[in-house]
């Protein structure tokens, strides 16, 4: 139990109606599952307003309400406080922090953000802490982790409840470290406010969430806020190969560090070598021997290793346990078949991870092979990176073979179409479209031969396919191996 007068006053307040001396006993953003003596905080969110249910909160108990505003026909019961903030989603962070203890404080908390790459740097740092007998928290896409222990997560960056009751979590585990994935969407909603970082990682920005931001500079704008927001002690690791890196941090107050692989950085990766069964890097004097793949690789491994100097952690003992790494499920995730034809699932779904990954694998081809792509995109989302997605997938590729991601809600032969106005006469004669994507799959191995290299594009680690609002069972990799070795 905690007191309001405890919680409040970080919110921003603008008016109090009734008194803070009144105790919390939990906190909710949803009015359906407040309990006697909570606090609700109505938010403002993309679907639905918190401030439409503020009765229903009070009717079910609630004896405490955060919100931006009251409806027009509110009596405020004397029994209830109303607490009003300029904003609410703000308020949140900076409470729910409060009622957890601020366990922020009690971590170094870094951030991950960049349209690609936040995941693989994210799952590597945490596995390299927990090699080097640290105990430490992981806040990301494909779950999230208290030490080993793995809890499932629902979106890239939790709602900063959720978040800070993690954090409690960890901290209560013993965690001294915690790795997280910061979406743009999470930085402009606010779901990391209250978080006391120790620094802060930019992957790079490209042609994503348009649907969401609007325009690039938009986009750009909510990455920059989050180093925008870093205190004078923290740190700011900026990967200065992306051409944008510099626009991030200029009104950044903390430390400001480089890392990269083609251009000067404080933090360098040189590429000694690339093949499909790992890389070797020069790194900080070093010799690096990884299993991790490719050029984009690399300079995740030099953003991890700046990481782990920046929360002083010993170089050459770190760089050891750097070897051992392996990519996360899902990120240039190797499957076999039984006559000789490699395949590779992968994320990326965004032109540029699509054009890394296929510029990669040039890199390893000795000229007999073919590039057979399986690729497509998701649906209730950015419309115009479709058309790029395909003249990435036809340039970069022998064979392409158009197919659903997570249709969602649209119809996929439409989404099919605005992929296929991208193409010019000699690169639609590349491609196939299929609608169904385990059909595409099945083509795409029966297609290939001996040698031939079939990448699938888009989905990765997730095992499950959206079609009308409705989540099916769907693994890539078991869709390749099925059609690699029939039943």
């Amino acid at each position: 139990m905690k007191l309001l007068k405890d919680l409040i006053y970080d919110a921003r307040i603008k008016e109090i109606q009734g008194t803070t001396n009144v105790a919390v006993e939990g906190i909710s953003i949803d009015s359906r599952v407040i309990k006697p003596m909570s606090l609700f905080v109505a938010i403002c969110g993309t679907q639905v307003d918190g401030h439409d249910y503020i009765k229903q909160a009070i009717t079910n108990g609630a004896t405490t309400v955060v919100c931006e505003r009251t409806p027009e026909d509110f009596m405020r019961p004397e029994s209830v406080t109303v607490v009003i903030v300029k904003n609410s989603a703000v308020a949140l962070g900076f409470i729910a922090s409060a009622y957890y203890d601020h366990p922020s404080h009690e971590m170094k908390v870094v951030a991950v953000t960049g349209t690609n790459g936040k995941t693989t740097i994210v799952t590597l740092l945490h596995g390299l802490l927990r090699l080097l007998d640290r105990k430490t928290g992981l806040v990301g896409t494909i779950e999230n982790r208290i030490n080993n222990k793995i809890i499932d997560a629902t979106h890239t960056t939790p709602d900063a409840l959720t978040l800070q009751c993690l954090f409690r979590d960890m901290v209560d585990s013993g965690c001294k470290f915690c790795f997280i994935e910061a979406s743009s969407h999470a930085i402009v909603q606010n779901r990391l406010s209250g978080t006391t970082f120790a620094g802060a990682v930019f992957t790079n920005i490209t042609h994503d969430h348009l649907d969401y931001h609007e325009t690039f500079d938009k986009y750009l704008a909510a990455k920059k806020q989050l180093f925008d927001s870093l205190p004078a002690n923290a740190f700011a690791l900026i990967n200065s190969d992306d051409p944008y890196f510099e626009d991030l941090v200029f009104d950044c107050k903390a430390e400001k560090t480089t890392y990269g692989v083609s251009s000067m950085a404080d933090f360098k990766a040189r590429i000694i070598e690339n093949q499909l069964q790992g890389l070797h890097l020069h790194l900080d004097g070093q010799d690096l021997y990884s299993r991790l793949v490719g050029g984009f690789n690399a300079s995740n491994l030099a953003a991890v290793y700046g990481v782990s100097k920046l929360l002083g952690l010993d170089g050459l003992e770190t760089l050891t346990q750097m070897s051992l790494l392996t990519p996360p499920p899902g990120r240039f995730e190797l499957v076999q078949s039984p006559d000789g034809i490699t395949a590779i699932v992968d994320y990326a779904h965004t032109p540029d991870a699509l054009d890394n990954i296929l510029r990669t694998i040039a890199t390893f081809r000795t000229g007999g092979e073919r590039l057979i792509t399986v690729v497509g995109c998701g649906g209730d989302r950015d419309v115009t990176k479709r058309p790029v997605m395909a003249r990435v997938a036809a340039s970069g590729s022998d064979r392409v073979f158009l197919t659903s991601d997570n249709p969602r809600t649209e119809d996929p032969g439409m989404i099919l179409a605005d992929m296929t106005s991208g193409l010019d006469p000699i690169d639609k004669n590349k491609c196939i479209s299929i609608t169904d994507r385990r059909e595409a799959i099945r083509a795409a191995a029966a297609f290939a031969e001996a040698g031939d290299i079939v990448v699938v594009a888009g989905k990765g680690h997730e095992t499950y396919q959206e079609i009308n609002g409705v989540r099916q069972d769907f693994d890539d990799r078991k869709v390749l191996m099925e059609a690699f070795i029939p039943a």
